[in-house]
């Protein structure tokens, strides 16, 4: 992960010639943090209910060919490219969990629990059903407070520290410290009454 960190400039130097319109600056940014992007996914998937299929890398190239597709980001620097990708990484993981619900046909939501380590942690990692009450929660988190949505992505879905994370949205570490306390208590609350209504 250091040659990620180490590349900065030069990723940030990229995304500025994407954003102006170099169609071929975005290809270029993404050798750059691959290695990145694949301890994030791996991390990610290693946390999936086993019999999952998705490999990190075709997470992390799923990803990307949302993020291709989408040459309205302003991009900014290196953390907002991470932060844009967990984003994306969160949309194809929900989208699969959608297919794998919608394939078995039903399904109550199962409680789950909140820890420092990960927000779902019923043991074997989410199930479906708990990938979706997740994705609802975080929608719902973000329609009252965004930052601490975008906390939560970027942390649990990103993979970003603190520090990249209060860099991303212009605050303090111990911002995104108090944020990942809220965030957390608000989607412990909101999930375990998702799984009392199931």
């Amino acid at each position: 992960m250091t040659r990620g960190r180490e590349s900065g400039p030069e990723v940030t130097e990229l995304l500025r010639r994407a954003r102006e319109g170099d169609a071929g600056a975005l290809d270029r940014v993404f050798p750059l943090v691959l290695e990145e992007l694949r301890a994030v996914a791996g991390a990610r998937l290693r946390g999936e209910a086993p019999g999952h299929t998705l490999q990190p890398t075709a997470l992390v190239n799923e990803a990307y060919l949302k993020l291709a597709a989408s040459p309205e980001v302003d991009w900014r620097d290196r953390a907002h490219f991470l932060a844009v990708a967990a984003r994306a990484m969160r949309q194809v993981l929900v989208d699969r969990a959608r297919r794998r619900k919608a394939d078995k046909r039903g399904g109550g939501v199962r409680p789950a629990t909140l820890t420092d380590g990960s927000l779902l942690a019923s043991g074997q990692g989410p199930t479906a059903e708990e990938l979706l009450a997740l994705d609802a929660a975080l929608d719902a988190l973000g329609r009252i407070q965004a930052r601490l949505r975008q906390v939560v992505e970027l942390r649990y879905f990103g993979g970003l520290t603190d520090a990249e994370i209060g860099e991303v949205l212009g605050v303090t570490r111990r911002t995104v410290q108090r944020d990942w306390t809220k965030a957390r208590a608000w989607l412990h609350a909101e999930l375990r009454g998702s799984g009392e209504k199931a």
